[in-house]
């Protein structure tokens, strides 16, 4: 009795031994790609990031060395630029930590109920309303700024923190409308009526069902409020002298004709940014999913 062996030849015109190999030149030429796009990806970032990581040295510098040419690489670090920036800057975060947190709070209360009215129980001519509200958008500042002075100053309001609360809040208030209606344009129309046939009444809905499922997106909102507003610059500067300077007109303040300035500036800028960037840190989390709401159908 004979038994028949099964052999396995390759097909034809493919050399023995090299079945194996073939697979491998497409994952090895993806891999050498993809290192290559990662480390363009590290150059980029860290481009990018080099004048903020310079503005920290400098801002540990004395004056001397912030100014010496060329650059002073090593050095023994100091607070005594921080010293004097904290010293002279508590009236200017107060007043800036007032006009953001007002305006941004007047922002939600003003956009959430409008973002509602234009999406989930949308009004007539819907268009109309979304492009005037960014069409307030499209003229610039500096072509407003001399209407608003002369309304300021014959209302006496010139150089009042409350003043600013209103024209940042009119500010941001446009933005905010077209982002949070975005955002509730994407709860399933069954959300609702399952509230309805709850007996839930409009503020009851708005309050216990939407806006805990667009939340994200209403951080997402606050938060880039908040940035706009903080480092605001034009209105502060034309509008305020002394009692309403907010951070970015103390910033400015440091910039002197008489000595050397480079290194307090440097402090002062990496003060003035560290609440926005706490603030994005520690709402990161709810910033990723309300800018990513509605981008996957």
């Amino acid at each position: 009795m004979s038994t028949a062996t099964a052999t396995t030849t390759p097909p034809t015109g493919t050399p023995a031994g090299s079945s194996a190999r073939a697979p491998r030149r497409p994952a090895a030429r993806g891999r050498v790609t993809g290192g290559l796009l990662t480390t363009l990806t590290w150059i980029l970032s860290l481009g990018f990031f080099f004048p903020v990581l310079w503005m920290a040295m400098t801002a540990f510098k004395q004056e001397n060395e912030a100014s010496s040419s060329p650059p002073t690489w090593f050095f023994t670090p100091t607070l005594d630029q921080f010293r004097a920036v904290v010293g002279e800057s508590g009236t200017y975060v107060a007043n800036s930590a007032i006009a953001t947190g007002v305006s941004t709070v007047l922002v939600l209360l003003l956009g959430i109920p409008a973002a509602y009215a234009l999406s989930i129980r949308p009004v007539e001519k819907v268009s109309d309303v979304l492009f005037f509200f960014i069409s307030t958008k499209m003229l610039p500042v500096v072509a407003v700024i001399v209407p608003i002075y002369v309304i300021a100053g014959q209302l006496k309001v010139l150089d009042n923190i409350w003043t600013l609360v209103v024209l940042y809040t009119a500010m941001n208030l446009p933005i905010a409308v077209w982002m949070m209606r975005s955002f509730f344009q994407e709860i399933p129309a069954e959300v609702l009526e399952a509230a309805a046939v709850d007996g839930a009444g409009l503020l009851k809905t708005l309050r216990s069902v939407l806006i805990p499922m667009v939340a994200p997106g209403i951080a997402a909102t606050a938060l880039i409020c908040v940035i706009f507003a903080w480092n605001e610059f034009f209105f502060a500067l034309n509008l305020t002298a002394s009692q309403a300077a907010t951070v970015p007109i103390f910033i400015v303040s440091t910039m002197t004709s008489e000595g050397l300035f480079l290194a307090r500036l440097c402090a002062a800028a990496l003060l003035a940014s560290l609440p926005v960037i706490l603030a994005g840190w520690i709402a990161q989390k709810q910033l990723v999913r309300g800018l990513s709401m509605g981008a996957i159908k």
